[in-house]
């Protein structure tokens, strides 16, 4: 499933570490590895398209997964 969200990206401790990307309505993405460096600084609100990919399973398990495809940050 294709989505469009806004949100804060954070880093969350737990396992060997995660980068979620909280929207502005609370619910809290897990952003797939491998997602372009320039997205995963803590604090930073981006606007993010991906696909939630259902078919994968995480040891932080903090939310659904979404496999970036495209973001833009916002100030």
């Amino acid at each position: 499933m294709s989505i469009t969200v806004t949100g804060t990206v954070e880093r969350r401790d737990i396992g060997t570490g995660a980068w979620a990307l909280v929207t502005d309505d609370g619910t809290t993405y897990e952003i797939l590895r491998g997602a372009d460096k320039s997205l995963l600084k803590a604090g930073q609100k981006a606007k993010v398209t991906g696909e939630v990919r259902e078919d994968v399973m995480t040891i932080a398990m903090i939310g659904p997964v979404l496999e970036v495809k495209s973001f833009d940050l916002l100030k």
